[in-house]
């Protein structure tokens, strides 16, 4: 399927042909079907507690929330075996990494950048980069055949980008009371049936799985951000800022999950593993 490349001149281009990239996308989703299927409903069981924790993954960030059912009104639906976790001491290393690097610097940064920047102008920040990202909550909303979320994404992106001032402003639930659907390729690939196949704790990214990490990596190239800003570093230091700002804005969330757990790493394995479940499955809107 290539052609070796061969040098025309000093200053002329490598040449060299590569898969159609629907072809690649195509056997790419097909080896995750194969090998994830089984494991379509593996996913966290709650928390011994009476009320289970889950943890939304915003941005790279972590929002611990509390569920709205305890265990004693669970579903059997709801209890279901946990991720597989074969890189477990890997994962735990970068586990580690991850909670120094918070508490080191992400944290203070992001403490003193709240203690200057006033909230408001935060949330507006926030709101400008969810704006902007429409195109990924959108075309995930037509891959998974919800047309009216689509048309929903559709409708906020015009009402947020004029009345809402570029999106800095959410006029469109304020006003409107149009909720944003969150939607991402991880939840599209579990649409189709794909599990999370094993879990992953990515350095500085923090937690996912095989079948997320595809679906952030898909995800990427509907991202605006990443054809508005093409050089590396401008992009990778607006990305730092945007993580900053949301942190600034759910600081103490993480220090809760730690607290309430006897072993971080697992509830915070399990916790965005159900999450994520939730998600897929229209539980957490």
């Amino acid at each position: 399927m290539s052609e070796s490349y061969r040098e025309t001149g000093r200053h002329s281009p490598i040449r060299f042909i590569t898969l159609p990239c629907w072809k690649l996308a195509l056997s790419t989703l097909c080896l995750l079907h194969l090998s994830g299927f089984c494991h379509a409903r593996t996913l966290a069981a709650p928390s011994p507690a009476g009320d289970s924790l889950s943890v939304l993954q915003i941005g790279g960030t972590v929002q611990v929330v509390q569920t709205e059912r305890g265990l004693d009104t669970l579903s059997p639906e709801d209890t279901v075996r946990p991720i597989a976790d074969p890189f477990e001491p890997v994962n735990r290393f970068f586990f580690y990494f991850n909670d120094r690097l918070y508490f080191w610097v992400l944290k203070p940064v992001a403490s003193g950048y709240g203690t200057i920047v006033p909230q408001p102008f935060r949330v507006g920040v926030r709101n400008f980069f969810s704006n902007l990202a429409t195109p990924v909550r959108m075309a995930n909303c037509l891959l998974q055949f919800k047309f009216k979320g689509a048309g929903t994404e559709t409708a906020r992106f015009f009402l947020n980008s004029t009345l809402g001032v570029a999106g800095f402003f959410d006029a469109a639930k304020k006003e409107f009371k149009i909720d944003k659907q969150e939607e991402d390729f991880g939840q599209t690939l579990g649409f189709y049936g794909i599990g999370p196949i094993f879990y992953i704790n990515w350095p500085i990214w923090g937690p996912s799985t095989l079948r997320d990490t595809v679906g952030s990596v898909a995800d990427s190239f509907l991202d605006p951000w990443n054809y508005l800003v093409t050089s590396t570093t401008s992009n990778l230091a607006v990305k730092a800022y945007d993580r900053i700002n949301n942190t600034s804005l759910t600081l103490g969330e993480y220090e809760a999950l730690k607290r309430a757990a006897l072993d971080p790493y697992v509830a915070l394995r399990d916790a965005y593993e159900q999450y994520r479940w939730n998600k897929i499955t229209g539980r957490t809107k």
